[in-house]
């Protein structure tokens, strides 16, 4: 029985393992699954920043729409850099922590299988100490017991030491993976940082050397042009015509004369002339 707790205490360490691997490794592959969707997410935004620009920058002045312009396709690149950064943690990374979970189960499935051989070779043992107890003159039976004992003991060592070469080449790998996996993570970040800092600075250089007052000039040049033609011209010898020469004033009275001579004679006409015509209008009305 001693044998068999030992073997019991083995197995339960070989078991924590794969259960370790199994949470860990579960977790590991949800959260890089999350970071590279959130990376993806991060791309279609700063694409769609990249167009806004280039939007932009068609309604600027010279210097600064080529600045612009300039700028947004520094971003491009970057969102280039960044969507390679996207597939190679999808293939080196996320991949490799999905097909894992096939070790884990075929580990498992070992750990089982000793378990069921272990469990025989237990209830062998324990017919055959109930034997010596009841039935200590009965030999025939008890070598019986003895050697179906002795054939679960040696089935137990066997898988015993199958397992232990699955879990010692289990957790081999799984060490060896683990660094694999996240040195390529670290040299896929390294890279695309690398790459990005360089366009970055170039995006830098670009903003640094726009020519503000260049187009602060030019503004202000198309601006005062508008604004000079839209002026009005200003009026000319407004205070000779506004202050009436005495012979100007003469004559405008006897002109007024006139038209009142005029308006009276006018007006006596049309009130000979009212009746008739109000006269016409009523009969029309009743022809209609």
């Amino acid at each position: 029985m001693n044998v068999v707790l030992s073997r019991d205490s083995q197995v339960k360490v070989m078991e924590n393992t794969v259960t370790n691997a199994e949470k860990y490794f579960g977790q590991f592959c949800s959260l890089l699954a999350s970071y590279t969707r959130k990376t993806a997410r991060l791309r279609d935004k700063a694409d769609q920043l990249v167009k806004q620009l280039i939007d932009f920058a068609n309604t600027e002045n010279p210097e600064l729409r080529v600045t612009m312009r300039d700028f947004a396709e520094d971003l491009a690149k970057v969102q280039d850099y960044r969507q390679a950064e996207v597939e190679r943690l999808e293939a080196k990374v996320i991949n490799p922590l999905k097909l894992y979970g096939t070790q884990i189960k075929q580990t498992r499935a070992e750990i089982k299988k000793f378990k069921r051989v272990r469990n025989n070779e237990i209830k062998q043992l324990q017919k055959l100490e109930k034997l010596r107890q009841k039935s200590p003159s009965d030999r025939q039976m008890i070598t019986q017991a003895e050697t179906s004992a002795q054939r679960a003991s040696v089935d137990t060592s066997h898988t015993t030491k199958q397992l232990k070469e699955t879990v010692d080449a289990f957790q081999e790998q799984k060490l060896r993976d683990l660094q694999r996996i996240f040195l390529d993570f670290v040299s896929i970040e390294m890279v695309f940082h690398a790459k990005a800092v360089e366009v970055y600075a170039c995006a830098f250089r670009t903003l640094e050397n726009y020519d503000l007052e260049g187009d602060l000039q030019d503004f202000r040049a198309k601006m005062h042009g508008v604004y000079e033609h839209g002026e009005a011209r200003p009026l000319t010898n407004l205070s000779s015509a506004a202050v009436p020469s005495p012979l100007a004033s003469q004559s405008t009275q006897s002109t007024l004369q006139s038209l009142r001579k005029e308006e009276e004679a006018s007006e006596a006409g049309s009130v000979e002339e009212a009746p008739l015509e109000d006269l016409r209008g009523q009969g029309r009305g009743r022809q209609n």
